[in-house]
């Protein structure tokens, strides 16, 4: 009978715990869940995070590269534009149809030439090789000035002309490394007094030439520049820099003994 009744006693005393033990283990789900959804949570912010990384290294070599690719565009637009009439005449040489090895003026030998340079005046025009044949009578040449091109056989005396030269004594002169400096006779008097000072100048000629295109023009034999005007400072930097021209055949040759009585 006390067996009995203890057993009662315990099974009674377990059901009315049950309510707690229902509340205890509720507690602890919730308190497992919400780690988990902490846990959870953590997770998936490490996930952006980590993306947000990925996708912030992405940008930053997308940059990258769009500055490299862009600096490789930027060079070669330079080399682009090094590569027009700077780089012709880098490759310029005398033509093989060009007479080179003719007696020079006075019969001494010739002035050494000047290599051509690496960084002339913007705006030059380089021309091809033909041939520079002596050949008396009138010659019909393609440009005006002309730039290089049979010849006749006398030269042009190099200095300063008020009046217009013959085409054909002026490119034989250019044969011999001789800048030509033509201007256009509506040119003002101060400008043409100021080109004046060009023709005392060793293996210049300066002269009016009706109806060029610009005020200033500046030949070598093969190159020529159209100025603005007579303080055009290329003007300056082409007599340096094409006077005996080592791409002249016969540069070196000098322009005195030949034709014409310059002013100056």
């Amino acid at each position: 009978m006390r067996a009995e009744s203890l057993r009662s006693m315990f099974e009674r005393s377990l059901s009315r715990q049950k309510p707690a033990v229902v509340i205890i283990l509720g507690i602890i789900l919730l308190l497992a869940a919400a780690c988990g959804g902490q846990a959870s949570d953590d997770s998936s912010n490490d996930s952006r995070k980590r993306e947000a990384s990925r996708t912030q290294e992405q940008d930053a070599t997308s940059a990258a590269s769009s500055e490299n690719t862009s600096a490789v565009e930027e060079t070669t637009v330079e080399k682009a534009g090094a590569s027009g009439e700077e780089a012709e005449l880098a490759r310029a040489e005398v033509g093989k149809r060009e007479i080179s090895n003719m007696m020079p003026a006075g019969g001494k030998k010739p002035d050494v030439a000047q290599p051509l340079p690496e960084k002339p005046p913007n705006g030059i025009e380089v021309y091809p090789a033909t041939t520079n044949f002596t050949i008396k009578g009138p010659i019909d040449y393609e440009r005006h000035p002309p730039t290089n091109g049979d010849h006749d056989p006398l030269w042009q005396n190099c200095g300063f002309y008020e009046e217009p030269i013959e085409d054909r004594h002026a490119v034989h002169s250019l044969d011999h490394g001789v800048v030509w400096i033509t201007y256009s006779p509506d040119l003002p008097e101060r400008q043409i007094e100021s080109l004046r000072p060009y023709g005392q100048e060793k293996y210049v000629i300066v002269s009016p030439y009706p109806g060029q295109d610009a005020p200033v023009t500046a030949t070598s034999w093969r190159i020529q520049l159209e100025l603005r005007g007579a303080d055009d400072p290329r003007l300056r930097r082409f007599v340096d820099q094409f006077r005996i021209s080592e791409l002249a055949p016969l540069s070196g040759n000098r322009c005195t003994l030949g034709v014409g009585n310059p002013k100056g």
